[in-house]
């Protein structure tokens, strides 16, 4: 049994969970190895409860938007599990139109202006990557989750 199931087995277990029970996807933030670490200790401390994804990635990829209640593990860079979360919020707004009120949940930047730059920078290297082209009207896949478990 790989490290991915051992540890859903494991959070299985641990919260009586039908052994049924699935996960969308065992994933890690961002496209470097030192930002996704970053991030995953950002939502281990609680800092970050929120992820914006481009709506473009979900289409070429053929991958079904998240849903409320949907669970998920999150990996360091390394793959190695570090905690499950659970969707609580979707929101789909064009990228020119994100607040900071909204972005900050995300628990990494301080302005929106900050925000704006940094995923900008992402969304163009992963459409380079996997075949699309960001711009303003862009939408945004908003998600809020919460850490439901962690080890």
């Amino acid at each position: 049994m790989d490290k991915i199931q051992a540890f859903w087995q494991q959070f299985l277990k641990d919260t009586n969970r039908p052994k049924e029970t699935e996960y969308i996807e065992a994933f890690h933030f961002e496209l470097t190895e030192k930002v996704a670490n970053e991030l995953l200790d950002l939502v281990l401390k609680g800092q970050k409860k929120a992820t914006a994804s481009s709506l473009y990635a979900y289409d070429k990829e053929n991958e079904p938007i998240p849903s409320v209640g949907d669970l998920s593990i999150v990996t360091d860079w390394d793959g190695n599990p570090r905690c499950v979360i659970e969707t609580k919020a979707i929101t789909i707004i064009p990228y020119k139109e994100m607040t900071y009120d909204v972005c900050k949940r995300e628990g990494e930047d301080d302005t929106l202006e900050s925000w704006q730059r940094g995923h900008e920078r992402f969304y163009r290297a992963e459409g380079k990557k996997i075949g699309y082209e960001f711009n303003g009207d862009m939408p945004v896949v908003f998600e809020d989750f919460e850490v439901i478990y962690k080890r």
